[in-house]
């Protein structure tokens, strides 16, 4: 089986605080996972980590089969990365945010790619608007734009709901679920992980405590448990008594 994403004994401080402690997981080409803890558990340090934004104290991580450290250019050409509160450059237009990164990308004919992402985002009527003047879940919108601009293989999600009304997760997730990207997606709701991802990584204090798919986790309930709590009990240690 071909792994898409790989992170092999990771472990990342911030002084006194340890973030990840031998944090370890293979994410198969093609699948899509959630990455599933509770707050300080490590979700968003893993993410920045895989996109190599931030280099782990120690561990070995690849991304598309590529080394993200040893050869960051290749490793990088292939991700999408949106952070969580991410913010497009208020002070340029949608379509200049979208030219700019498309350039830095270096994408060639990206004038019809744009088109098409705003229309499939429903951003067009704001092509020549400032990010600034957008309301939050535009500029969440246009921040998904510039992730996904150039169709990455693998595509890293930080919340990526944030901000939106339920109209406007329904058609953002109806995007995303067609998207041919490998994914690993962090979120605290489990019922954008039940409809967005197959697999799950449960992770706390750093480490891996759970992983397998949605149906596994159903299994381990208890009657009239929703897997909501079979996810509680697992990040609260219980998972002996599922």
């Amino acid at each position: 089986m071909d792994y898409c994403i790989y992170a092999d004994n990771v472990s990342k401080s911030f002084g006194y605080v340890k973030a990840l402690d031998g944090l370890s997981f293979k994410v198969p080409c093609g699948s899509s996972f959630a990455l599933l803890g509770p707050n300080g558990a490590g979700k968003s340090t893993t993410l920045r980590i895989l996109s190599g934004l931030l280099r782990p104290d120690k561990g070995h991580v690849e991304v598309c089969g590529t080394d993200v450290f040893l050869d960051s250019g290749i490793a990088k050409s292939c991700i999408g990365y949106l952070p969580e509160d991410a913010l497009p450059f208020l002070n340029l237009t949608v379509k200049e945010n979208l030219e700019y990164v498309s350039i830095l990308r270096g994408l060639k004919d990206y004038e019809q790619r744009i088109i098409d992402i705003l229309n499939d985002l429903n951003l067009k009527e704001y092509v020549d608007r400032p990010a600034g003047s957008l309301s939050r879940g535009n500029r969440q919108k246009l921040a998904i734009a510039m992730a996904i601009i150039h169709e990455p293989r693998v595509l890293l999600l930080d919340e990526p709901l944030n901000y939106l009304d339920i109209p406007t997760q329904e058609e953002v997730i109806n995007y995303i679920k067609q998207l041919k990207s490998t994914m690993l997606i962090s979120t605290h709701i489990m019922s954008i992980a039940e409809r967005l991802t197959t697999g799950v990584i449960i992770i706390n204090k750093g480490r891996v405590v759970w992983e397998g798919d949605i149906d596994g986790l159903r299994k381990l309930a208890n009657p009239n448990e929703r897997i909501e709590q079979v996810v509680a009990r697992i990040m609260g240690g219980y998972f002996e008594n599922a």
